[in-house]
């Protein structure tokens, strides 16, 4: 059974480590911050300005004015700090950045990465996930696994412009959790109740089996 939004996120939360910086993207990878356990220390930022995201707000902790890059009403942590965008990009390009989890339209089996335009539809530009993925230590992206006409979103070579080229570390799909190799893609992780032949057939790119491929662990 494919894994909703909020299971994606929740495996997507297991990438991040104690001290991290993170930096989460625009969709699915704003949920990450619900999972990051209590008692693990991560900080997390926007492009925006802000260092130390806290959850999404209940509705009595709704502030109109401080938003995620987004746009998506948040909270702050304690010893949470604002600046300029100037300042953020300058974290973010000078390396400062441990992961970036990020939403993907198509991402190529050498990791490249499509995510911020489909031609003919209205964009206001790529924002942040250009710098992102070039100055992320590690960057996971996260998505459904086909499109919504059912088209592999993990592909030989994207369609669809670059937002990066050889920049996927990783790619966490409601079915796959799938690393991006020298020698290729190899599967890791595999949603409950789907083959490797299943995957197989909804992924453009040809598949390298792990030697100890394991169902994806969410509750």
């Amino acid at each position: 059974m494919a894994l909703t939004r909020e299971q994606i996120a929740q495996r997507a939360a297991q990438e991040i480590e104690g001290g991290f910086y993170v930096n989460l993207g625009i969709g699915i990878p704003t949920l990450v911050a619900n999972y990051i356990p209590k008692d693990k220390h991560v900080v997390l930022q926007s492009e925006n300005g802000l260092l130390g995201i806290g959850p999404y707000p209940t509705e009595d902790e709704v502030d109109p004015e401080l938003i995620n890059a987004g746009k998506e009403t948040i909270t702050m942590i304690p010893g949470a700090c604002l600046f300029c965008s100037a300042e953020s990009f300058a974290m973010i390009r000078g390396g400062h950045i441990n992961l970036s989890i990020l939403g993907g339209m198509e991402v190529s089996v050498g990791g490249d990465l499509a995510n911020w335009v489909v031609p003919g539809k209205m964009v206001k530009g790529p924002g942040g996930a250009m710098d992102l993925v070039n100055g992320a230590q590690r960057v996971v992206v996260i998505m459904e696994h086909c499109s919504k006409s059912g088209q592999p979103k993990i592909v030989n070579s994207c369609s669809l412009p670059l937002t990066g080229k050889g920049v996927v570390n990783r790619i966490i799909t409601d079915r796959t959790v799938i690393d991006v190799t020298k020698s290729g893609l190899e599967l890791k992780e595999i949603a409950p109740g789907y083959s490797v032949e299943d995957v197989q057939g909804v992924t453009e790119a040809k598949l390298i089996i792990g030697p100890q491929l394991k169902t994806i662990d969410v509750r």
